[in-house]
């Protein structure tokens, strides 16, 4: 399995070929600006922290009041078709909100043109959630299994799985800003390939987990800042 190690500052994916020659090399990201990207990307291999650099720990009551907010970001959230939704801490240890929209409803196999069933959940999820919660940012990232591709060495792959990934959670990122979010609010764009497997992939049903694509809310500096001033409903 290939770690990603080095994360660029804009966004040049390669277009996914039908054969291994020309494979785009490497991965990058886009991200807004105001975040430090080594507190939005935190640990790989199906732990991945985001959130805001906030530079200071943030206090308990704080945090008191950003978790309730997050239970009712959360809540929304479960109300969108076929979205998974969970609980999770950010870098800060706050409480944020983890959507997985599995890449067999996104998108057609071994492609990263959004179908329209995808379109339609991600409608719903931009509208529902993310434009009714701004002071909430977000980071999209993409996944896929481990198996290789046709005519392709191990190492080449690889990189085409990387290359995928970071191509659907672009095209996911576009559709929403076409729809209408704040490209300000997506901090962060990254496909980390066969990295962070939450399922086995050696069987087919591990397989289809590990394609996915997740998308993190997590508080930005606004919603901290309210928190801590006690203003955050």
């Amino acid at each position: 399995m290939k770690s990603l190690k080095v994360i660029a500052m804009s966004l040049s994916a390669g277009i996914i070929m039908a054969s291994c020659n020309n494979l785009a090399k490497g991965t990058a990201i886009g991200a807004g600006g105001g975040a430090v990207l080594g507190a939005v990307v935190g640990k790989l291999l199906g732990n991945v922290a985001v959130g805001a650099a906030v530079g200071t720990a943030v206090g308990a009551g704080t945090g008191a009041l950003i978790g309730k907010h997050m239970d009712k970001v959360k809540k929304q959230a479960e109300a969108v078709q076929n979205a998974q939704v969970e609980a999770v801490q950010d870098a800060n240890g706050l409480q944020a909100v983890k959507v997985t929209f599995d890449s067999g409803i996104l998108f057609n196999t071994s492609s990263s043109v959004l179908s329209q069933t995808a379109k339609n959940s991600l409608t719903q999820f931009a509208n529902s959630v993310l434009k009714v919660n701004t002071d909430c940012d977000v980071a999209i990232q993409g996944y896929t299994d481990n198996q290789g591709w046709k005519g392709c060495t191990p190492e080449q792959s690889v990189q085409k799985n990387l290359d995928l990934s970071q191509q659907r959670a672009q095209a996911v990122t576009t559709y929403l800003q076409s729809i209408g979010v704040s490209s300000n609010q997506i901090r962060s764009t990254i496909g980390y390939g066969e990295d962070g497997p939450v399922a086995d992939n050696s069987t087919k049903a591990g397989q289809a987990q590990n394609r996915r694509v997740e998308v993190y809310l997590y508080a930005s500096q606004a919603m901290i800042q309210a928190a801590e001033a006690g203003t955050l409903n």
